[in-house]
């Protein structure tokens, strides 16, 4: 298990964008509704009820009413949650390139879910910023 990082160049420089295979949905479940935990990617608890993220096969065996259709890219680097600029320095880099994002911190790598349609370039614009942060970081 490698340490976390927390130091934003050196985040930057080693973030290392994957893009995961497939096709993504946030939804919000229906008190009724009930998933095994295995079939969950993300949630949250709201006041309006369970927020999900679930694979597109996942919300078709169980008939989940979605509502944002994402890819998601997972930022390699180990990175730490008491981290300071990373997630600012990410979103603002797909904001300049109209690329909304979700994220969702994990323990030990950032998730990042844009629109499904925009997957391609949201890779390239965080490779983007990768690459001037190593060239930065070697300056």
């Amino acid at each position: 298990m490698s340490n976390p990082i927390s130091n934003l160049k050196v985040l930057l420089a080693s973030m290392a964008p994957t893009l995961n295979k497939g096709v993504y949905y946030f939804a919000t479940l229906k008190p009724e509704q009930h998933l095994p935990i295995s079939d969950f990617i993300a949630t949250i608890r709201e006041e309006e009820g369970l927020s999900v993220v679930v694979s597109e096969e996942t919300a078709k065996i169980y008939s989940i009413e979605t509502q944002f259709k994402a890819a998601w890219i997972t930022l390699t680097v180990h990175s730490d949650l008491a981290a300071v600029g990373l997630t600012a320095a990410f979103a603002n880099a797909l904001g300049q390139a109209n690329i909304s994002c979700n994220v969702v911190a994990g323990n030990f790598h950032d998730h990042i879910f844009v629109p499904y349609e925009k997957a391609d370039l949201a890779m390239s614009v965080l490779r983007g910023l990768q690459q001037s942060s190593v060239e930065n970081h070697q300056k």
